[in-house]
């Protein structure tokens, strides 16, 4: 089960952040676009291409493709690609990030996990002591709307995992901002067909969204729920030390 749960880990970390190499969407009419998914209009999908700005509706798309680049393929040269050293300290269920300005409460023995290097746009990978619950903070720029950056996550989480399964999504605050909460299932093709269940806060700030990511295999997270939404809720910007206080799973 650790081995599976690694290898799902290692293979999110690589798909992580929101589509960075030009998607390929393929039409009824056989037209084939190359652009970058930017935005969710209604029935529309807004498309960066080399030519402009282009609106697609949903149902004349029959398939989109992510096309591998090469960041997501070769090892990362620590020269030019890795990602600026993170400031951050864990002492008991307080967890300060200076680089990502933000704080967060987790159980008491919970740990910065050192075998999940940082990649941008993720700013902590945490998980807890058995390694069997994980979390992971990613903080990005997009200019569109809340329900479209859901939107264009929605097509990568379709992409990480089969039979993706959306089971809930609720409006909410989260330090003192507007959020969405999303619940979803899905199988891990690359990790011996897990079943794996998420809970994801999604946190808008101007043009910067903040991620907050929990997850575990499927069997454990009805017992995990509660715990998670009490770290997702406690995500506080600023750098001021969260204060709650949680216990073990």
């Amino acid at each position: 089960m650790r081995r599976t749960l690694f290898l799902l880990v290692f293979s999110m970390l690589l798909a992580m952040s929101l589509p960075a190499a030009a998607e390929e969407i393929l039409l009824k009419d056989g037209t084939k676009i190359v652009g970058h998914l930017s935005g969710l209009q209604g029935d529309k999908i807004e498309v960066e291409t080399a030519y402009g700005k282009m609106q697609i509706k949903r149902d004349d798309i029959i398939a989109i493709n992510f096309p591998e680049s090469g960041a997501n393929t070769a090892p990362v040269s620590p020269a030019k690609d890795a990602a600026p050293s993170i400031e951050e300290s864990l002492r008991g269920t307080q967890y300060v990030n200076k680089t990502g300005k933000f704080t967060l409460a987790v159980p008491p023995d919970w740990k910065i996990d050192p075998k999940f290097p940082h990649s941008s746009p993720i700013v902590t990978f945490l998980s807890s002591h058995d390694n069997m619950r994980f979390l992971t903070v990613t903080q990005e720029e997009f200019n569109g709307s809340l329900e479209s950056y859901k939107g264009l996550l929605e097509l990568t989480y379709r992409k990480m995992f089969g039979g993706y399964e959306e089971l809930s999504e609720s409006p909410a605050k989260i330090d003192g901002k507007s959020a969405l909460l999303l619940s979803f299932r899905g199988i891990s093709t690359k990790a011996d067909n897990l079943p794996v269940q998420f809970l994801v806060a999604i946190i808008s700030s101007g043009t910067s969204y903040t991620r907050v990511a929990t997850w575990c295999a499927e069997p454990l997270f009805h017992e995990t729920q509660p715990m998670f939404e009490q770290i997702v809720s406690s995500y506080h910007s600023g750098g001021i030390p969260a204060m709650a206080q949680l216990a073990k799973p």
